[in-house]
C-alpha cells in the first residue's frame, strides 16, 4: 500500500484542522443564540405558534391542530437541559395551592437524598444539590401569588436553575441504576446502565430520550404526557405518557432536540 505523500498529509491535516474550527464556530453561534433566550419564558398564546410555522404547510396544520387541546405554551432555553427544566418548572407550578399534592412531593424529594447516597452517589456532592432542591421546593410553597413569582425568578438564576437541573439528572440515573436489569433493554449498543448514566444522563447539556423520561416520571411518581411535533404523517402531535398508564400531571411539547411547556 502506498505511503502518502507529505503534502497529502498536510491536506488531511488542514481539512481536519478546518472542520474543527467550522464546529468551534458552529458552536459559539449555537451558544449565543442559547443564551439571549431566558431559561424559562413567560406564557405565550399557543397561537404564536402559527405565526412561527406561517410558511411551513406540515407543521402549520400542526400547530392548529394543538390549538384545540392547549392554550398556552412556555419556552425553555435549547440547551440539552431543556426536558428537566421545562419538567421541573411545569410541575412545581403545578404544586403551588395544591397542598395535598405539595406535601406528598416533599416528602420524597427529603428522603430522595438519603435513596442516593445508598446507591454510592458521594453525600458531600449530593447534599450540596439536594439543599438547592429543597430551598426551592421551601419556596414555592406558601402563598400562591407569590409562589408563582419566585418560581419564576428562581429558574431564570442560572446557577440555581442549573442546580436544580443537576439533581433531577441524579434522581434520574438513581432510577436507571436500582432497576438496571429493566432499563438496560433500552440502551443501544454494548454500555451497561452505569455507564450510560455516566456519559448520558449525569453531563449536564446532554439531551433527553424516553429512556431518561420514564426513569425519572417513575422515581418522582409523576405523570408526564409528550407531545411530538415533527414531519409525520398527519395532523395529529402524536402524545405519549410516561410512565404508561400514569395521569399527566405535566404537558410538554417536543420538536426535534427540544422540549417546551404547555398548558391544557
Amino acid at each position: 500500500m502506498e505511503e502518502k505523500s507529505y503534502k497529502e498529509q498536510l491536506m488531511e491535516s488542514t481539512d481536519i484542522n478546518q472542520d474543527e474550527l467550522i464546529l468551534q464556530q458552529q458552536r459559539r453561534i449555537e451558544m449565543e443564540i442559547s443564551e439571549s433566550i431566558a431559561l424559562v419564558g413567560e406564557k405565550e398564546s399557543i397561537k404564536c405558534l402559527e405565526r412561527e410555522y406561517s410558511e411551513d404547510e406540515v407543521y402549520l396544520s400542526k400547530a392548529k391542530a394543538l390549538e384545540q387541546k392547549y392554550s398556552y405554551i412556555r419556552r425553555t432555553r435549547p440547551d440539552g437541559n431543556c426536558f428537566f427544566r421545562a419538567f421541573s418548572y411545569a410541575y412545581l407550578e403545578k404544586l403551588i395551592g395544591n397542598k395535598d399534592e405539595y406535601k406528598k412531593f416533599r416528602e420524597l424529594a427529603l428522603k430522595s437524598k438519603d435513596s442516593l447516597v445508598a446507591l454510592g452517589f458521594p453525600q458531600f456532592t449530593v447534599e450540596d444539590f439536594h439543599d438547592t432542591f429543597m430551598d426551592v421546593i421551601d419556596k414555592v410553597g406558601g402563598d400562591a401569588e407569590s409562589s408563582y413569582i419566585e418560581l419564576h425568578k428562581l429558574f431564570n438564576e442560572q446557577g440555581c436553575s442549573d442546580y436544580i437541573v443537576v439533581y433531577l439528572r441524579l434522581i434520574t440515573s438513581g432510577q436507571l441504576r436500582r432497576e438496571a436489569d429493566f432499563y438496560q433493554h433500552f440502551i443501544e449498543g454494548e454500555r451497561t446502565v452505569s455507564e450510560f448514566c455516566r456519559q448520558e444522563v449525569e453531563p449536564m447539556y446532554k439531551e433527553s430520550d424516553h429512556i431518561h423520561i420514564i426513569a425519572m416520571s417513575t422515581a418522582l411518581g409523576t405523570g408526564v404526557r409528550v407531545r411530538y411535533m415533527d414531519r409525520g404523517a398527519g395532523t395529529e402531535v402524536t402524545a405519549h405518557d410516561f410512565p404508561e398508564g400514569a395521569t399527566p400531571a405535566v404537558h410538554l411539547l417536543y420538536r426535534p432536540g427540544h422540549y417546551d411547556i404547555l398548558y391544557p
